[in-house]
């Protein structure tokens, strides 16, 4: 059998599990070159052949003896104008990058479409979770309208220990950046925007519509306190930061990114620590999960060399391979601007510690179509406050917002100290 030859562009955490992993599969695959940033560094692979390492990724989008080109370096630049030049050239492509597909997705799969090639991103979603393949495959026959999921270790961890510790989000984020869970830099997690990226491809596939970047809601974790997470246990939640995306009976899409209250028995509530899971609702199916490790070296290079693999059975063998695999929407999703979303809201708020406070928070509430259905009260501070936190029946979202506008200019209210919604 001839071999398969494919070039792997980066060769950091994900590359390094790709090269080992497809040691196991020698018979199969062969790997032609290897694009490293720095070709002097010391590798921790055993049998490494440095002799196929070059600091010029370009060698591999034109070398005409590849036939895969695996994407592992992350990025915008200059994966991007990679990728097209080695569509170009006729090269199937396997990538991890879920910011490339995000912004530039409909670019690459348009090209791909006009030269018969392929783009497999098994790993750019959920690292090591099957995703991708079964939602194309085994669930074609579903219309999914609905995805609840947890798509961030570093978030999830965070959002753990701040529970089970009843720590700080700021002492949590240092204990995370030490065992290596959050970058120095851990912007692209808490500020959600590498979960934006992998809600926006994962909606688009599941409800087969593009579904674009920008303009998705998206709000980080670093405003949620301890004290937060301790009112949520009290009134039967768990804080999940949460990528949802739902087709209402118009075709009109509502994807977002924040944290949510979860209820305790609701199965997203249990998925702690750096473990990631997607849930989808659809029809005839009704509700399935998939959950497992959604970062790493190992279970991102199994998603990763499944890809390969895949396309290893395919090529060479036919003239199109791998149809069901393929980008075959056109169409973009209208899109639910945020303020008309519902839901059910948390408000956690230092009121004036004085008689009829409470009633204040009903009234202005009242005034704007908002019905209030848990109120807890935490006593009296030294300050003349009292801490008192409200959940709101279902309500749009742009009638929350001018309530807080409202509580805001009321002197029984001094502070608004956090909102964030609730799942329904």
């Amino acid at each position: 059998m001839e071999k398969i030859k494919i070039g792997i562009i980066g060769l950091g955490t994900v590359g390094s599990g790709v090269v080992k992993t497809l040691k196991n599969f020698d018979n199969k695959v062969q790997i032609q070159k290897i694009a490293v940033r720095n070709i002097n560094k010391k590798r921790n692979i055993n049998g490494l052949n440095e002799n196929i390492l070059t600091d010029n990724p370009y060698e591999i989008v034109n070398d005409k003896n590849i036939d895969i080109v695996v994407e592992v370096m992350g990025g915008i630049n200059p994966a991007f104008d990679l990728l097209k030049q080695a569509i170009n050239n006729g090269k199937h492509i396997v990538t991890a990058n879920k910011e490339l597909l995000a912004k530039h997705g409909e670019e690459l799969f348009s090209i791909a479409k006009e030269k018969n090639i392929v783009i497999l991103y098994e790993a750019a979603i959920a690292g090591g979770i099957p995703i991708i393949m079964p939602i194309k495959t085994i669930l074609q026959g579903n219309k999914i309208t609905k995805i609840d999921a947890i798509l961030n270790g570093t978030t999830n961890y965070i959002l753990t220990k701040m529970d089970e510790d009843g720590a700080s989000y700021e002492k949590v984020l240092k204990e995370a950046q030490e065992l290596g869970y959050a970058e120095a830099d851990p912007t692209g997690d808490v500020e959600c925007f590498d979960a934006a990226y992998k809600i926006v491809t994962l909606a688009t596939i599941s409800f087969n519509k593009r579904i674009k970047i920008n303009g998705i809601y998206r709000e980080g974790i670093t405003k949620i306190s301890d004290r937060d997470i301790k009112f949520a246990n009290e009134l039967g939640y768990k804080i999940k930061l949460i990528a949802s995306a739902k087709l209402n009976d118009k075709e009109q899409a509502d994807v977002r990114v924040h944290p949510m209250l979860v209820p305790k028995e609701h199965v997203l509530a249990k998925i702690n620590n750096v473990t990631n899971a997607v849930m989808l609702s659809g029809t005839p199916v009704g509700e399935i999960m998939f959950t497992g490790p959604g970062a790493g070296e190992m279970p991102t290079a199994s998603s990763v060399v499944g890809d390969i693999l895949a396309l290893c059975s395919e090529i060479k063998k036919t003239d199109y391979p791998l149809p069901m695999m393929r980008c075959n929407h056109t169409s973009e999703a209208e899109r639910i601007e945020i303020g008309e979303t519902e839901n059910r809201f948390y408000i956690s708020l230092n009121t004036i510690d004085t008689p009829g406070s409470i009633g204040v928070i009903g009234t202005i509430c009242g005034n704007h179509n908002i019905n209030l259905s848990d109120i807890l009260q935490k006593g009296s501070n030294p300050d003349g406050t009292a801490e008192v936190v409200v959940i709101t029946a279902i309500c749009k979202e742009k009638d929350i917002k001018a309530a807080l506008k409202d509580m805001k200019k009321s002197q029984a209210i001094s502070k608004i100290n956090n909102l964030i919604r609730v799942m329904n």
